[in-house]
């Protein structure tokens, strides 16, 4: 396996760690939005719309029992002889308030039923938030570390020259020497000595 690094640019590293920073900020932000706003749709539905249909059924019920009063009051009081009053309008009513209490009763029903159903759903979803949570408080850390550390190693392996480039400046500062040695002029010879003059009477004996 190669053990040499192929890097670039420096500056990508870099950009990549800011980039690893923001997603973890920004996934931070997303998670917890989705929890909220996850929240706020389950307690909608577990909550506010059953007490809303519970309410409606009570009050729809009391329109069917006014209804009912009305059409029993119209038949006691309006009938003439023995001829039984129509009472159209009263039937009408009654049938309007018999079919808003059924619907009332069966959006109760829906809410009862999918309540289970949405809670779990929740709850599920939050055990996978948690988990993707992990990975941003846990994952992105670390590899913004190993980021930083190889970021360090490089900035310190670029300031060092390499052995093959010290090797070659030795080589070239000694080929400078010696080509300065053989430019360099000879030193003058030394002179011949010069002989001494002989002594008086030497001379005249040889």
């Amino acid at each position: 396996m190669s053990t040499q690094a192929d890097v670039k640019s420096l500056d990508t590293l870099a950009f990549v760690k800011a980039a690893l920073a923001q997603f973890a900020h920004e996934s931070n932000q997303a998670l917890s939005e989705v929890e909220i706003q996850g929240q706020r749709a389950v307690d909608w539905i577990t909550v506010d719309m059953a007490a809303f249909w519970k309410a409606e059924i009570r009050r729809r019920s009391d329109l069917v029992n006014n209804a009912k009063k009305d059409l029993e009051h119209c038949r006691t009081f309006k009938k003439v002889g023995n001829n039984q009053p129509s009472c159209i309008e009263e039937k009408k009513a009654l049938e309007k308030a018999k079919a808003l209490l059924d619907h009332a009763e069966r959006k109760a029903e829906a809410v009862r039923r999918w309540t289970p159903v949405v809670t779990q759903q929740f709850r599920e979803t939050c055990v996978r938030l948690v988990r993707f949570r992990e990975v941003i408080d846990v994952d992105c850390p670390k590899a913004a570390a190993q980021l930083e550390r190889m970021l360090k190693a490089l900035e310190s392996y670029r300031e060092m020259a390499s052995p093959a480039d010290r090797g070659a400046a030795a080589g070239a500062t000694g080929t400078a020497s010696v080509a300065r040695q053989a430019d360099e002029p000879a030193p003058p010879a030394s002179p011949a000595p010069t002989p001494s003059p002989a002594p008086a009477g030497t001379e005249a004996a040889s």
